[in-house]
């Protein structure tokens, strides 16, 4: 078993997927992991793949000419996921996409196509969430400043939604388990960058009572609420605990 490993990025992926695709080693003989490797395997040899983006555009271009386009949100959503099985995953999608083309999509009763649909949903729910739940608060000089902690990597997707929203306004919406930042400068597209434990610590600090709109908010959250109604079961099924921790009304 030959077992081809790179890191957690895309770019990264479609590399790995190209790489063990030419070794030509046969799709039973190999396997996709994402690294670090927890556990080493015997009798398993391992090749570290570096992201190259020549061979990445050549694994994409493919996905969309000899699948679809459809196919390639699906993989792509589908890398975005927190699971270490996801690599290998898309390639098994992939050897059923590439021989049956563009209806492969609808062969969700194929194990292979639809863990890599599971994968994708899970990832699009997040996201659609995090859509309503991040919360900004306005950081001198005027800087909208949103915190979130997702277990998928939603924010390649959430960002273009807030940028359709508030085209005209300087915001950054960090990742805070990934410590990846989405920073959108004034009327221009955004862009993802990594930040450090000391930009991160400065960034919260500087939203700690900066703006007056928060305890604003606070007030209204807690005037409409009708105490007698309170459902606290309910609210959680709606809401999810996790979901909360850098929502305003409940800090």
């Amino acid at each position: 078993m030959v077992i081809f490993t790179c890191a957690d990025d895309f770019e990264a992926m479609l590399t790995c997927i190209y790489d063990a695709w030419a070794a030509r080693l046969g799709h039973h003989n190999i396997r996709l992991a994402l690294e670090p490797v927890e556990e080493m395997e015997l009798f398993a040899s391992y090749r570290s793949i570096p992201a190259d983006p020549a061979k990445a555009e050549k694994v994409a271009a493919s996905i969309k000419k000899k699948i679809s386009p459809a196919a390639f949100r699906m993989v792509y959503g589908a890398a975005l996921h927190e699971s270490r099985e996801k690599l290998d995953a898309i390639y098994r999608f992939l050897v059923y996409g590439f021989h049956f083309g563009a209806k492969v999509l609808d062969m969700l009763g194929e194990p292979v196509v639809s863990k890599v649909f599971s994968l994708q949903r899970k990832v699009q729910n997040e996201t659609h969430f995090f859509r309503e739940f991040t919360r900004f608060s306005l950081v001198p000089p005027q800087i909208y400043f949103a915190q979130i902690e997702p277990k998928c990597q939603v924010l390649p997707l959430l960002a273009p939604h807030f940028v359709d929203r508030m085209p005209s306004e300087y915001w950054i919406i960090a990742d805070k388990r990934r410590r990846v930042a989405a920073v959108h400068p004034k009327d221009e597209e955004f862009y993802l960058t990594s930040l450090t434990d000391e930009e991160l610590t400065q960034m919260e600090a500087a939203r700690e009572g900066a703006d007056p709109f928060v305890s604003l908010w606070k007030s209204f959250f807690a005037a409409i609420g009708i105490e007698q109604r309170r459902n606290a079961r309910c609210q959680r099924n709606m809401l999810p605990l996790w979901y909360r921790k850098h929502m305003t009304e409940f800090q």
